[in-house]
């Protein structure tokens, strides 16, 4: 897109961007307290529901890589951090000898499911703001 195109935005239209990036900021600062008041990090809250909804019995290593956005080392050390504090536990895939399986133990799926829920309570309180900061972008036109 053109930066002359841009520029002929309404300023209700800035307003709606910022409005709407504001909903999201706070909703993940808000993510960002409940994880580490259930005492994991920000990271290790976003990895619990990526492996629990993978299709297999298990994530591999690369497809938490993919879905996070992360290098391969730091998903290797995440995963490592969350087998320590006993929410995942990892086993090597019986389709390749490197590959290695991540699935979530009791404990992490407990946490998903506290997490998971006062996550949702969060957005739904704040449902009204983030369908109007929706429709308002909805009508900026380019």
């Amino acid at each position: 897109m053109s930066q002359s195109r841009v520029t002929g935005l309404a300023r209700s239209n800035y307003e709606s961007l910022a409005a709407f990036r504001f909903a999201l900021r706070r909703f993940l600062a808000f993510s960002d307290s409940a994880s580490r008041d259930a005492d994991v990090t920000p990271a290790q809250y976003q990895a619990l529901p990526v492996i629990r909804t993978h299709p297999a019995a298990g994530i591999m290593i690369r497809e938490l890589t993919k879905a996070m956005l992360l290098q391969h080392h730091g998903a290797v050390q995440l995963v490592d951090r969350m087998a320590r504090a006993g929410l995942v536990t990892r086993r090597n895939s019986t389709t390749g000898r490197r590959s290695v399986l991540v699935a979530l133990t009791r404990k992490g799926e407990g946490l998903l499911r506290h997490l998971a829920f006062i996550h949702r309570r969060e957005l739904l309180r704040h449902e009204r703001l983030l369908v109007e900061s929706l429709r308002r972008l909805r009508e900026i036109e380019y």
